[in-house]
């Protein structure tokens, strides 16, 4: 719950040092919305952060991989039920197609590592984490017609507003532990990169393909995942991870060409 308090505080602070004039001239128009701001800031980030960090300590690695890679599923429900947009066949292939590269991320290639598969606490949380993060993707659709920068900035700071019950609970339960030098940097790289770089990338993104489109680019995040391990942590590159990359990008390329036009 630390690392969830720092990473927004941190986007917060780094946020009103470079966008704190748009801020103040499109304030008027973002507290229009009051509920929807703290929805959006209280799901999609606060919410989605805290409840995979704490599935992460009664899951397995596998069953989040799994897992993980049904927020586009989420994602298109969302868009479903709230604006009733239907995916289109060839949308929903390619949802299927990156779901199996989640899959043969997830079990390594081979049938025998499913058989580990088994749903505990951490899996109903992580199942719960999805559905909010396809809840937050679907209603950026609907965000105020303000800068992503400022946007972005309300939602950092009713994150760390939100996340603040947590961390004392965390405190007086007896879990908190003061980061090492290791761990602050972690935290500074994390404030920066999926924090920062990442969401503002996803909002545009959003912005530019709508939320069901931009929903299938999450299945990435696995594949990413094990290349970065291979890289950083000198990991063996096995013929399944290959595989995985060819049927997430496909799935992308198949969910693109299914893409309703734009009117």
């Amino acid at each position: 719950m630390f690392i969830v308090t720092m990473r927004w505080l941190g986007v917060l602070l780094l946020l009103l040092g470079i966008s704190w004039r748009n801020l103040g001239t499109e304030w008027p128009i973002i507290r229009k919305r009051p509920a929807y701001v703290i929805a959006m800031g209280a799901t999609g980030f606060t919410g989605f952060n805290t409840l995979f960090y704490v599935a992460a300590h009664s899951t397995t690695a596998i069953n989040i991989g799994i897992l993980q890679g049904s927020m586009p599923v989420f994602v298109l429900l969302a868009v479903y039920f709230l604006y009733r947009s239907r995916a289109t066949i060839t949308q929903i292939i390619g949802v299927i197609t990156t779901l199996l590269g989640v899959f043969v991320v997830a079990t390594q290639g081979t049938w025998s590592r499913l058989a580990e598969f088994d749903f505990t606490t951490g899996d109903l949380l992580m199942i719960i984490a999805c559905i909010l993060y396809g809840g937050y993707a679907a209603g950026l659709k609907q965000r105020p017609a303000v800068s992503t920068l400022s946007f972005l900035t309300v939602l950092a700071g009713v994150a760390f507003l939100t996340s603040l019950p947590f961390l004392v609970g965390e405190i007086l339960t007896g879990y908190f532990l003061v980061p090492t030098r290791m761990g602050w940097i972690l935290i500074l790289l994390i404030t920066l990169l999926p924090s920062f770089l990442g969401q503002i990338f996803f909002m545009r993104g959003v912005a530019i393909i709508g939320p069901d489109r931009a929903g299938v680019f999450v299945n990435l995040v696995p594949v990413f995942a094990a290349l970065f391990a291979v890289w950083f942590l000198a990991e063996s590159f096995y013929f399944y991870h290959g595989v995985a990359l060819f049927l997430v990008l496909a799935g992308i390329a198949i969910s693109e060409r299914g893409k309703r036009p734009v009117r």
